[in-house]
């Protein structure tokens, strides 16, 4: 019934050639990205966004754009559910992320924090979190002095010269791949209707 649909509307993974992350450099998800290409063998290129918010503002719907999420992303139901006419998860996979680690540009104990919101449950009990928008972005912060400390990447950690202070290892982790294509989800209802196919809103609930 899925892979009917998908075909009708063109929907699916084959024809995506471009995806788009979150950056700075060092993010987990900027990883996933280029090892999703790889395992499909696409020649493609990977645009790095502020937010996956910002990059579908940015994108275009044709179908050969898509997003590169994980599980743990902030909003990602409102994400989802809010652009069901153009963002579509066609794929998903496990993969480990960078070893986590929190670190800082001296201090042996940080008294701020800065995270992105999805690892903040590794920013010690006695320190303040101060939220920005990716674990690469809070090693940069981190390095500029906006915070004492940081959770981040061990990639981004070593990029811009900081110190471990404890390391947590990789996570596994469950990365989407989202394609952008405007779909005209009341005219593909009326078609599996008229072709005698139930309705499947709700059904993958």
């Amino acid at each position: 019934m899925i892979a009917e649909s998908h075909r009708r509307t063109g929907i699916g993974a084959d024809g995506i050639r471009y995806v788009h992350t979150l950056g700075p450099h060092g993010t987990n998800l900027e990883t996933a990205a280029h090892e999703w290409l790889h395992r499909r063998g696409i020649d493609g290129k990977i645009q790095l966004h502020a937010s996956l918010e910002a990059a579908l503002d940015a994108v275009p719907d044709d179908g050969e754009h898509a997003l590169a999420a994980c599980a743990v992303y902030p909003a990602l139901h409102t994400l989802t559910f809010g652009n069901l006419h153009r963002l579509h998860m066609v794929d998903s996979f496990i993969m480990p992320t960078h070893n986590m680690v929190l670190a800082s540009a001296g201090v042996d104990n940080p008294r701020t924090v800065s995270t992105h919101p999805a690892p903040v449950g590794l920013v010690p009990e006695a320190a303040e979190s101060r939220l920005v928008l990716s674990n690469s972005q809070a090693a940069i912060d981190c390095a500029a002095g906006s915070s004492e400390g940081c959770v981040t990447t061990i990639v981004a950690a070593e990029r811009y010269g900081l110190r471990v202070l404890r390391d947590y290892g990789p996570v596994p982790m469950v990365f989407t791949i989202h394609q952008v294509l405007a779909v005209d989800v009341a005219t593909d209802a009326a078609a599996d209707t008229a072709a005698g196919r139930p309705e499947t809103t709700g059904a993958l609930l």
